[in-house]
């Protein structure tokens, strides 16, 4: 199986300045400047943080209040601090696979462009054109150049540009100062949750899927800013298709993004704030070669995956209904089985007290 090459990219004040080459590490860069005026953390936010205490042992923790969940001021601080402080993944490889290929998109208020020149470098810019702001590019395909709709003004794939319309008269312009601003960029070879519950939910939510696992081998191992969960597979009946291998294997890389392994089979999950209530979950699925041609391993294999996806968005929907109930405040952790979700929070706060 070829291992999903994902790309992510960082947003931060130096590289609106300079275009020196990307370091592949997790550093955190300064804040992006787009967002900064309005990041001024508020007292409430500040409590709603202070509320938590990862220091407390597993075992006599109380999770995240429920605010950490609808306010609209905590998602503002959490954008700032944990989405556009550090590497986010965007999306696969594939997608700019050959040269002029481009996909946009948006993270918090960020909207981004990723392409490949005609030289096939790739490249990230802030999907917003210098003369009056207008996003330049709308969902993927191929292009030789990002032309401004609004009034004409024309970027290289590089990001240079090329074309400034009717600016006859304009003082004290050049150009070269308002090519699209860059992002840093790299491949790498609330969802999060219900995903971290160590399976906890698996035989309540997901019956067909908990009768192809042998649930009692479940184990979770948790690193600095990863955490794996895995789970030995029940033998296939001879006549079901085996999508799901000798063993499955759960992997989150902080703060969004998820790697699950059936077999042969491997998806991707990656979940992108919407406002405070509400996530986008985009979903990339890959198969090893020697089953490409299987079209009935394929279909069943997407309607075994779309069912398990369809049963979590009601537990997710559900819960956070539940989150916005004055009913709830806090809750507590099962700690033999939540050590990932607990890990999580506690990376989670800490990027929120930075």
């Amino acid at each position: 199986m070829a291992i999903a090459q994902v790309l992510a990219l960082s947003s931060s004040t130096s590289s609106f300045v300079r275009t020196d080459r990307p370091k592949v590490r997790r550093a955190a860069p300064s804040r992006v400047a787009a967002a900064a005026a309005g990041a001024t953390v508020g007292e409430p936010a500040r409590r709603l943080v202070a509320a938590f205490d990862p220091a407390i042992p597993l075992a006599s923790a109380v999770t995240p209040p429920s605010e950490w969940y609808t306010d609209p001021e905590f998602l503002r601080l959490e954008l700032d601090r944990v989405f556009l402080r550090g590497w986010q993944a965007v999306g696969h490889i594939g997608q700019v696979k050959n040269p002029n290929d481009f996909f946009s998109g948006r993270l918090g208020n960020v909207e981004f462009v990723i392409c490949r020149d005609a030289h096939g470098k790739l490249h990230a810019f802030h999907n917003v054109c210098r003369h009056h702001a207008s996003l330049l590019a709308c969902g993927s395909g191929q292009k030789t150049c990002f032309q401004c709709p609004y009034h004409g003004w024309t970027y290289g794939l590089d990001g240079a540009l090329l074309k400034a319309t009717r600016i006859s008269g304009i003082k004290n312009f050049n150009k070269n100062d308002f090519g699209l601003l860059p992002i840093k960029i790299f491949a790498m070879q609330v969802f999060c949750d219900n995903y971290l519950d160590g399976g906890y939910h698996v035989p309540y939510a997901h019956g067909a899927l908990a009768s192809g696992l042998q649930l009692q081998s479940y184990e979770t191992l948790t690193y600095e800013r990863v955490s794996v969960q895995r789970c030995e597979s029940a033998p296939a009946e001879q006549e079901d298709i085996d999508r799901l291998g000798t063993k499955a294997i759960y992997a989150f890389v902080y703060p969004n993004f998820m790697i699950n392994r059936y077999g042969p089979w491997m998806d991707t999950n990656l979940a992108v704030p919407l406002d405070a209530t509400r996530c986008k979950v985009v979903f990339d699925y890959f198969l090893d070669e020697s089953l490409l041609d299987d079209q009935d391993f394929i279909d069943q294999s997407l309607k075994d995956s779309e069912q398990v996806q369809i049963e979590d968005i009601a537990l997710c929907e559900g819960v956070q209904k539940g989150l916005e109930s004055p009913a709830y405040g806090v809750g507590r952790y099962a700690p033999s089985v939540e050590m990932a979700m607990h890990h999580f929070h506690r990376l989670l706060h800490t990027n929120l007290c930075g």
